[in-house]
């Protein structure tokens, strides 16, 4: 083991698939003479030359459709954009093409492509650079969606995705570029669609994903010192979902509160909560308790964030209410 950054392996994980199959690219804006907007492909262009690492215009439609059409005829792109946010201008090609190109070509072609980049808010920037797209990308099948939330899982989840088949969503944080975290020197790869419990427990069971598992670990910690042993699940990818992992962990500790960045409707929590009624209902002995972001756009003032976001006293609020602690 030795200790690097996020960005550092993510580095790795493309370095490593490229020098071992010349079929794989990397396109976005900034990823190549300037070693990324996030600087993860720094020495990439050094070492795979210009026509595997690609500079493009800001033209996110346009790349994406590239990259799609490529994949079709044997190639293995990644694309990149600079933040989930700008996916929105290609999602006709990522939804109505990617996702579907198998299924409508009867299985003559695959779409081996991972879309990556970071999601959700890196901090004051304001509406319209700070959203959260998980459950857009989870609802269309098709796709798989990975949110990993270390270095470890990130390098590890982001090989399986570069080797898959079939187009994956792959995100990130702006906000985690920096973290830095133990990963294997070894050749290895976590699968897509399991997820990982990080902390094993008896009394309540907390999900999440990606960097929100922050919030949910400083929660965990806290709840440990007033005698609360939380079990903690790190969903890392949110299609598929892991839902055994999820359904037996409520079945030892018969609460389940879940954590998540996004709006309220329609999200990854809203999903599981559902599952778990259905197939573990007589296990519960309070209702499922959901912490999310705020239902509005996100504000750019600090103080409007901080109201807006989850944040470990919620969660230890939630917590306490499905345990019903009064004190």
């Amino acid at each position: 083991m030795r200790e690097i950054q996020f960005r550092e392996a993510l580095r790795e994980a493309m370095q490593e698939e490229m020098r071992k199959d010349e079929n794989i690219y990397l396109m976005g804006e900034e990823v190549a003479e300037y070693n990324g907007a996030y600087k993860v492909s720094q020495g990439m262009l050094d070492e795979f030359g210009a026509k595997r690492v690609i500079d493009t215009p800001i033209s996110e439609l346009g790349f994406a459709g590239i990259g799609i059409g490529s994949a079709m005829n044997g190639l293995k792109p990644i694309i990149e954009f600079m933040t989930f946010n700008f996916s929105l201008v290609a999602i006709d090609q990522i939804i109505n093409g990617a996702a579907k190109i198998m299924s409508m070509s009867g299985g003559q072609f695959s779409v081996p492509i991972v879309f990556r980049g970071p999601t959700g808010n890196a901090g004051m920037l304001s509406s319209q650079h700070s959203q959260c797209f998980e459950n857009w990308y989870a609802n269309c099948p098709g796709l798989k969606v990975v949110v990993p939330s270390n270095p470890a899982d990130a390098k590890g989840l982001l090989k399986s995705a570069i080797i898959d088949p079939d187009p994956v969503i792959f995100m990130e944080s702006e906000l985690m570029y920096g973290d830095k975290g133990e990963v294997p020197e070894e050749t290895y790869y976590t699968p897509i669609g399991k997820a990982a419990v990080t902390k094993e427990g008896s009394d309540v069971t907390l999900v999440g994903f990606g960097k929100i598992m922050k919030v949910v670990n400083a929660a965990a910690a806290e709840l440990e010192k007033e005698g609360i042993h939380a079990e903690v699940i790190d969903l890392r990818t949110v299609r598929p979902i892991d839902y055994p992992c999820i359904i037996e962990s409520v079945k030892k500790t018969n609460r389940l509160v879940i954590v998540e960045e996004s709006w309220p409707l329609g999200s990854i929590a809203t999903e599981i909560a559902f599952k778990v009624q259905k197939d573990a209902f007589d296990y519960l002995d309070a209702p499922i308790l959901r912490i999310m972001g705020g239902d509005v756009p996100l504000p750019y003032a600090p103080t409007l964030i901080q109201e807006y976001l989850p944040n470990p006293e919620r969660v230890i609020k939630a917590v306490k209410e499905v345990m019903y602690v009064t004190k």
